[in-house]
């Protein structure tokens, strides 16, 4: 059987580098229903001009459409060993649609990886992580060693002051994604974050999926804990 799981995680518990652990050890790509949505603007058929034009309209794209974009990415050859859902399903109607259709393909969800963290502690990381160009990650509040880090006023103090971050080696001023700066839109995600997931953590804790996975601990620890889980789930198939 092919290996199919779903990662959740609130922002700043580390989804991101789980994702690229599970893809690099196992083989299977990440479903992201963003970046999905993304390439649907690359496309030309009768399908992909819908959807641009309800997302050109601003509306919510709805779960039969939703659905069909990721029957299409999941038909792909490097999908048919299976896929790590990043950000779908979104409610308990996708899910049981999801649910339906790999078992037409006699498949079936191996576990709901839920990284576990406490929402202050996802706060910082998001609202003080910096990278470089090469994509080497620093954060204000703990991975910090060789670098430095200033608040810099803006001039007239119209604005709030600027994060600034340089390697103190090379003198590398560090990037700083647009919607990590603003404190309000990190909350704003944690809600909705809280406010989408405890309907689908429900769903798959009523049937034994979810697999709660401590991400406060060191990258590789979180790795290897997802290792465990998802080795055992492929045992038990």
């Amino acid at each position: 059987m092919a290996l199919f799981v779903i990662l959740m995680g609130v922002q700043g518990s580390g989804k991101g580098e789980q994702a690229r652990f599970m893809q690099e050890a196992y083989g299977i790509p990440q479903v992201s229903t963003g970046d999905l949505f993304r390439a649907m603007k690359t496309r030309e058929d009768e399908f992909a001009r819908g959807v641009q034009q309800t997302m050109a309209e601003g509306k919510l794209i709805d779960d039969a459409t939703t659905n069909e974009i990721v029957r299409q990415r999941l038909s792909e050859a490097d999908a048919q060993a299976g896929a790590i859902f990043d950000g779908y399903p979104r409610t308990p109607d996708q899910a049981a649609w999801l649910d339906q259709y790999l078992a037409s393909k006699g498949e079936k969800i191996a576990a709901v990886l839920l990284l576990d963290i406490d929402l202050f502690t996802a706060f910082k990381r998001a609202f003080g992580r910096v990278s470089s160009k090469a994509g080497v990650s620093y954060n204000l509040y703990s991975k910090n060693s060789g670098v430095s880090f200033e608040w810099v006023e803006h001039p007239g103090s119209n604005h709030p002051p600027r994060l600034k971050a340089v390697v103190t080696a090379t003198g590398e001023e560090l990037n700083r994604r647009p919607d990590d700066a603003h404190a309000h839109a990190i909350i704003k995600r944690i809600d909705t974050f809280i406010e989408t997931t405890a309907p689908l953590i429900a769903y798959y804790e009523s049937k034994g999926l979810v697999k709660r996975v401590p991400a406060d601990q060191p990258i590789a620890g979180v790795s290897d804990a997802i290792r465990a889980i998802l080795d055992a789930a492929a045992q038990a198939r």
